[in-house]
């Protein structure tokens, strides 16, 4: 299953978003509250917004999935914090207005992106789990077939719980709908 790269790009860089009001607020005036570089302030926040739009679109359009009994469950959500790293950059010394350090962060977030990309784990994404998404790696059956893989959820589940899941890759898996057995 191959990812789409322009929807990948736009998702991956939703995830940034956090970081992309931290690099506006660090370069704000003290004296007027106005960015110092608002062509690069506007351009950082309008691309942020579309891509956190673009993620909340793909989110609500993908289908129903497959009904599966999940057998085994453990919660990865911590994995989500693996996006963190980078906003350690915010904390240097990070100036909008000097060509080095915007190309520096423009080969590191594509170095980022390529990685997220050959790795199939683009919605391994922060901003889902600030709107409630947790990440699970479980074991479940779909039909006769027992597979494993993580599982990308808004809903908490438990084994004997039976969810529709939709494969994004190879092992991870978007749960669209949770049903409790009672």
């Amino acid at each position: 299953m191959k990812l789409r790269l322009w929807p990948s790009l736009l998702i991956f860089a939703s995830s940034y978003f956090p970081l992309a009001v931290i690099v506006i607020v660090k370069d704000l005036d003290a004296h007027t509250g106005f960015p110092q570089h608002p062509v690069f302030a506007g351009a950082i926040a309008v691309s942020a917004i579309v891509c956190l739009l673009a993620l909340a679109l793909v989110v609500r359009t993908i289908p129903d999935g497959l009904p599966v009994l999940v057998t085994k469950v453990s919660n990865k959500s911590g994995e989500l914090f693996a996006y963190t790293v980078p906003y350690m950059i915010s904390f240097y010394n990070f100036n909008l207005g000097d060509w080095r350090t915007l190309l520096c962060l423009g080969l590191f977030l594509a170095m980022m992106f390529s990685l997220a990309y050959r790795t199939r784990s683009i919605l391994v994404n922060p901003i889902l789990g600030l709107v409630g998404y947790g990440l699970y790696d479980s074991s479940f059956k779909e039909g006769t077939h027992e597979r494993q893989g993580l599982l990308l959820s808004r809903d908490e589940f438990r084994p004997g719980d039976r969810c529709h899941v939709t494969r994004l890759s190879n092992f991870l898996y978007f749960v669209t709908r949770v049903e409790r057995e009672p």
